[in-house]
């Protein structure tokens, strides 16, 4: 596969060599694990400003985390055909290093006609790294930092992305970002909500799934073959992982201009 069929490949490649400069590949490994533990011991709630202190824990979630999630995503927007049409624009909530959106915005579509992705996020070094990431991956936008649950969401012809996201937010935070979904999408905008598969790590999901679902979405699991680089899958192996699938779950409003 080229490096224009599947940019993730160039893309990675672009990331080491941002990366490893400031962290050795045993300092990457261990950010990893590191990483890996804090979800466990916060049931899925990495909180971006304090787990990702120091390089060599950032280079792990940009080297390692940051392209798992773009290619969950891009898995999950081709099941839900997400990308037929391409949004105008897609608003990247919670963006982290800007991956999801990038994924969303990619599929099906050369760089230069995609959409335009804008990113919302709290942590500084996660804005300044998701404008990295767009610039590398030939995409308009930018990211600024904010509160996603008071971003200002689109209507017809936009789309709202939320992944990894929705589960660092505290329960009132996350009321007023479904209530927000949930008008955005009533005047026309896509939403995609991406979080892990276990039900664990997310007790107000089922809420959220009947709350999609009355206004004509729906919530699926997903389990994707891992075809990861294999800069990616040395990576997994050395952190002492094994991902030879990658898995998701997924509430998706089409839009009330589009069929559910």
């Amino acid at each position: 596969m080229s490096d224009r069929d599947d940019p993730v490949l160039a893309w990675h490649a672009a990331l080491r060599a941002r990366w490893l400069p400031l962290a050795s590949l045993p300092e990457v490994r261990k950010g990893i694990q590191a990483l890996s533990t804090s979800y466990v011991e916060r049931r899925g709630r990495l909180e971006k400003r304090k787990a990702l202190d120091g390089a060599a824990r950032r280079a792990a979630f940009a080297l390692f985390y940051a392209p798992l999630h773009f290619l969950a995503v891009r898995g999950v927007v081709r099941a839900l055909g997400a990308a037929d049409p391409a949004p105008r624009a897609i608003l990247d909530l919670g963006c982290g290093t800007g991956a999801s959106g990038a994924a969303w915005a990619l599929e099906g579509l050369e760089a230069e006609a995609a959409p335009r992705v804008e990113g919302v996020d709290r942590d500084r070094w996660t804005v300044e790294e998701a404008r990295w990431t767009l610039r590398a991956l030939g995409l308009r936008g930018g990211a600024r930092r904010g509160e996603a649950e008071r971003a200002r969401l689109p209507g017809a012809g936009g789309a709202v992305l939320a992944a990894y996201a929705v589960n660092e937010l505290d329960a009132a935070a996350r009321e007023r970002l479904l209530r927000a979904m949930l008008r955005s999408a009533e005047g026309g905008a896509r939403v995609l909500v991406v979080e892990p598969i276990s039900r664990a790590v997310s007790p107000w999901w089922d809420a959220w799934a009947r709350a999609f679902a009355e206004h004509g979405g729906r919530s699926d699991d997903w389990r994707f073959p891992a075809e990861l680089p294999e800069e990616l899958r040395e990576l997994d192996r050395a952190a002492g992982l094994d991902h030879r699938e990658l898995t998701a779950r997924s509430l998706w409003l089409a839009g009330a201009a589009r069929e559910p």
